[in-house]
């Protein structure tokens, strides 16, 4: 049996080609995800978010594979963005930035078993956040995307684009949270080299 991969079933979503913004149309997707706030680079929480969702990601994975052969591949890391003013993404104030991180799940994950998951993942880990685990229904619908090619702190001038330009010129205005992919492992790639999809709901200003 092919294992589902959100990345193949999805490639308009996690396999991007363009470089600067464009328009597409987002499915519902699930996802386990847990909410967090500060600096992803100093803060205690958000390395701890992120060991939390992957090891109750692949607990899910491989407790589903067992119980009835059915296989997934674990989806890349996302993130969801916010704060009380969208210049902070621009500037990079990060002590402000609001986040929630997100893994993929396949439609036949139910909510018992994430929670199977989450009390097996804490009996092994041992690691309080993995408690604040939960599913997430998300319906983006009309987005622009683009793909990035760098590191996090040069996300800046498009962002600052996608504000500036982008959505007067198409007449548009923000209708959801800035939603980042993060398509590289930056301990293993390069920071010059990292593929990040940037991703922002959208509906018409008028």
């Amino acid at each position: 049996m092919t294992r589902y991969d959100v990345k193949r079933e999805l490639k308009q979503c996690y396999a991007p080609k363009n470089t600067d913004w464009t328009l597409l149309d987002v499915p519902t997707q699930r996802f386990i995800a847990l909410d967090g706030h500060g600096d992803p680079n100093t803060s205690s929480d958000f390395t701890q978010a992120v060991q939390a969702v992957y090891g109750v990601a692949y607990t899910i994975k491989f407790a589903n594979k067992r119980a009835d052969g059915r296989d997934f591949v674990v989806g890349p890391l996302e993130g969801l963005w916010w704060a009380d003013d969208w210049q902070v993404f621009i500037t990079r104030a990060k002590d402000d930035w609001q986040w929630r991180l997100l893994i993929s799940l396949p439609d036949w994950i139910t909510d018992d078993m994430v929670e199977d998951a989450k009390h097996a993942a804490q009996a092994k880990k041992d690691l309080p956040a993995i408690r604040d685990v939960h599913r997430e229904t998300l319906y983006e619908g009309t987005c622009a995307q683009v793909l990035h090619i760098g590191t996090f702190d040069d996300e800046g001038p498009i962002l600052a684009r996608l504000h500036d330009e982008y959505l007067a010129a198409n007449n548009l205005r923000m209708s959801g949270l800035h939603h980042e992919i993060y398509l590289s492992d930056p301990r293993r790639t390069d920071s010059a080299k990292l593929r990040t999809v940037l991703r922002q709901p959208v509906q018409p200003a008028t």
